[in-house]
C-alpha cells in the first residue's frame, strides 16, 4: 500500500519527472525541466500536492487547491489534476490518491470536491462515477488563455 502525504520541496526532483511524464501522456509541449522545477518552488499560495508513494518511488499525485465560496457558500477544494505514473496504473492508486483527499477535506471543514473530466475519456469517467462523482451536465467549463487572456487583462487598465 502506497503512503500517502503532502509534498515538499524535497519532492521536487522527484515530481518534475512525473510531470514531464505527464505531459507526455497528454501529448502536450513540456517545458524544461528546470522551469518545471521553478513552477513546482513558486507555485502559488494555497497550492498542494499530495503525492502517493511506494519505498521511495512516487507513483502519483493530486494537486488541489481550496476554492471559495461554493453551494451554500461553503469552501471546497478543486482537484486540478490527478495523475498516476504509467508504471503504477491499475493498482489503485487514483482511488487511494482520492480517498485521502476526500478525507483532507473533511478535516479541513470542506464540503466537496470539484473537479473536470475530458469529455471523451470514458473509462477516466468510469473511474470518478464509480467513486460516487456525480455529472453535474447544468455546468459549462470555460477557460480565458493566450491572446484573449491578455485582451481582456488589457481591457481592465483603460
Amino acid at each position: 500500500m502506497p503512503i500517502l502525504r503532502l509534498a515538499t520541496s524535497a519532492d521536487h526532483s522527484a515530481l518534475a519527472a512525473l510531470f514531464v511524464e505527464m505531459q507526455a501522456h497528454y501529448q502536450v509541449p513540456c517545458p524544461e525541466p528546470d522551469a518545471v522545477l521553478a513552477g513546482l518552488a513558486e507555485r502559488p499560495a494555497g497550492a498542494e500536492l499530495l503525492l502517493a508513494e511506494h519505498e521511495g518511488d512516487l507513483l502519483g499525485f493530486a494537486a488541489f487547491a481550496p476554492i471559495y465560496p461554493g453551494p451554500g457558500l461553503q469552501p471546497g477544494f478543486f482537484l486540478k489534476e490527478l495523475y498516476v505514473a504509467a508504471s503504477a496504473r491499475g493498482g489503485g492508486i487514483g482511488a487511494a490518491l482520492m480517498r485521502e483527499l476526500a478525507r483532507l477535506a473533511l478535516e479541513r471543514g470542506f464540503q466537496r470536491i470539484d473537479f473536470t473530466a475530458a469529455r471523451d475519456d470514458q473509462r477516466l469517467r468510469r473511474f470518478y462515477e464509480e467513486l460516487g462523482a456525480a455529472v453535474h451536465p447544468e455546468k459549462v467549463f470555460y477557460r480565458i488563455t493566450g491572446e484573449a487572456l491578455t485582451r481582456l487583462g488589457a481591457d481592465a487598465e483603460t
